[in-house]
């Protein structure tokens, strides 16, 4: 991956971080404002855009030229051969509830999941960066990650129920313990550091954006990452296909943890 590439996209998610936490401070009753529909059909809240729009004014300007896949614009063709996959608030729900858990997420690739060469998911709140290079590792604050070679005996999860709950979940729900935090990216993180045995999300629900750039991380820490038919998770870059994820350190626990035939 070429270094240009890799720093602009480190501008971008480190403006955004910026720009986001000041608008907390100064604007927190606007954030969860809709202010649109974005290109997916979702209503657009008033921080996605402010997020949104840095991404765009800094290519704009950039002598790079790079495409953008982004949660809000759809797709933007700025002459490039890359694309950078952009969530620019993912977890925008607890940022505009004062939940202190959501990132920007940044993905390098030009046409589906399987050939992204750079991801980057920052913690906004915390400050934390995660990262991956394609066969060169995963990295929390630049020092190396990787997950767990055995799930604890208790384990920790994280499982999305409520609205998009499954049986499936229901039942993994009930064993070990359980956690939701409301963000994607930063929950797949989790699992590339062992902070979570394993992620769960049983409906076709996640978008490209969601996930491009933590899906790179968890496998460069080793981990594995596949859909609830026990497939290697793959996407195209678009915001019309929707996925469901089951990631964790194993192929074996994850075998455990998919329903049964």
């Amino acid at each position: 991956m070429e270094e240009k590439l890799k720093r602009l996209a480190h501008q971008i998610v480190e403006k955004i971080s910026k720009e986001v936490k000041k608008e907390s401070r100064n604007n927190f009753y606007k954030l969860g404002k809709t202010v649109g529909i974005g290109a997916d059909g979702s209503p657009t809240s008033y921080i996605d855009l402010v997020a949104e729009d840095v991404a765009i004014t800094i290519l704009e300007k950039s002598d790079i030229k790079v495409n953008l896949l982004s949660e809000e614009k759809g797709f933007v063709d700025f002459g490039g051969t890359c694309v950078f996959v952009l969530d620019p608030v993912d977890g925008t729900r607890n940022a505009y509830r004062g939940i202190p858990f959501y990132s920007v997420s940044l993905a390098i690739g030009t046409s589906k999941i399987s050939d992204i060469e750079y991801g980057i998911v920052k913690n906004i709140p915390t400050g934390d960066v995660f990262t991956a290079e394609k066969h060169e590792g995963a990295f929390l604050n630049n020092t190396r990650i990787r997950v767990c070679e055995m799930p604890s005996a208790e384990m920790l999860s994280s499982i999305s129920l409520g609205k998009i709950y499954t049986p499936r979940a229901g039942v993994l729900s009930k064993k070990g313990n359980v956690r939701s935090f409301g963000s994607a990216s930063l929950e797949l993180c989790l699992v590339a550091i062992s902070a979570l045995d394993y992620y769960f999300v049983g409906k076709d629900i996640l978008r490209v954006v969601d996930i491009a750039a933590a899906t790179l991380i968890v496998r460069e820490a080793g981990g594995v990452v596949k859909t609830m038919t026990g497939d290697e998770l793959d996407m195209e870059f678009d915001l019309v296909g929707r996925t469901s994820v089951l990631a964790g350190c194993s192929e074996a626990l994850l075998k455990d943890l998919l329903p049964k035939a």
